[in-house]
């Protein structure tokens, strides 16, 4: 009998993020209380930079684009803030990326729960993903709900499975 598995992944869809970020490009832009201090979003490839004359406003601009990502189904927890940190002018920038894959460490937690969960399914860590295999599936289904129910900090998907 062949071994049941799936991938246990943590990606982020670019270009929903992209679409969101030009939807709150336009809303900062237009927006009164951001437009007066002349805020700005610009997209650098994989990252984001939030720019504007004070630290509260950065806050307020990040706030817009974050309820855009939501919005587009984009999980706030794969977003990674940098510092608010100076510019020129007298300004103030933050830089945002997303986490792709799953960290090491957090694929190890993942991996250890699955074991001291004692199911009959094997758990590997491959590069940035996680791959579970098992003659049950209804062992597989088990380990999707244990890995939902853990607190961790980025989001997870279950992607590839093959029977």
């Amino acid at each position: 009998m062949a071994d049941n598995t799936f991938d246990i992944v943590s990606e982020v869809d670019m270009q929903e993020v992209r679409n969101a970020a030009t939807q709150a490009e336009k809303e900062i832009a237009t927006r009164y209380d951001l437009k007066r201090v002349n805020a700005k979003l610009r997209i650098e490839g994989e990252a984001l930079e939030l720019e504007a004359e004070d630290e509260f406003t950065v806050g307020q601009a990040r706030d817009v684009l974050e309820s855009r990502l939501v919005k587009r189904g984009v999980h706030l927890k794969s977003v990674r803030r940098g510092k608010v940190e100076p510019a020129s002018g007298g300004r103030m920038r933050q830089q945002l990326t997303f986490q792709q894959g799953i960290p090491i460490d957090t694929a190890r937690k993942i991996v250890a729960e699955i074991k001291r969960a004692k199911l009959k399914v094997q758990a590997a860590i491959q590069s940035d993903t996680v791959r579970v295999s098992g003659k049950s599936r209804d062992d597989l289904q088990k380990v999707i709900a244990l890995v939902k129910e853990m607190d961790l900090d980025v989001p997870l998907s279950f992607t590839n499975y093959r029977s």
